[in-house]
């Protein structure tokens, strides 16, 4: 041994480097999923997800057994709504999701009118149990077609 020391500067900064070290390691090995899962057009919020118009399209087009939900008013609904879609106004999605929507790992697709009363209702379906809500905006900027 020729006698050196660890001064303790040099023992404070291999600390810090070693803390962002494995900072860094614990980061990369566990936050992944949500970055990835954000960039494919899904964003988990409050026990459901928030979807992109296109990748809830997407989904009508190659899935099967799905529910496009349509939580506007009666009279909106009339007006027009995307073709296949059940209305339940989020104002009584509390009281009617668990008669009507039987299947809690169904895939639901939300919508309302901006976006605001769908992620409402999707909230409340995620507190009843709900596993698999999608959350998609509003029909105002849907640009896939509507039925009257």
């Amino acid at each position: 041994m020729s006698g050196r020391r660890i001064t303790p500067l040099l023992l404070t900064i291999s600390s810090v480097v070693l803390l962002f070290l494995c900072m860094g390691l614990l980061c990369a090995c566990s936050g992944d999923s949500a970055v990835s899962t954000e960039s494919e057009g899904y964003k988990a919020v409050d026990g459901y997800y928030q979807i992109t118009q296109a990748k809830a399209k997407e989904l009508m087009d190659i899935e099967k057994d799905y529910i496009i939900l349509d939580v506007r008013t009666e009279e909106e609904y009339r007006e027009g709504h995307i073709e296949n879609a059940i209305l339940i106004p989020h104002t009584e999605i509390g009281q009617r999701a668990e008669k009507e929507l039987k299947d809690k790992n169904q895939l639901i697709l939300v919508y309302c009118r901006s976006g605001n009363r769908s992620k409402t209702a999707s909230k409340i379906l995620a507190e009843l149990g709900y596993t698999n809500v999608m959350e998609f905006g509003g029909i105002n900027s849907w640009a896939y077609g509507t039925i009257k």
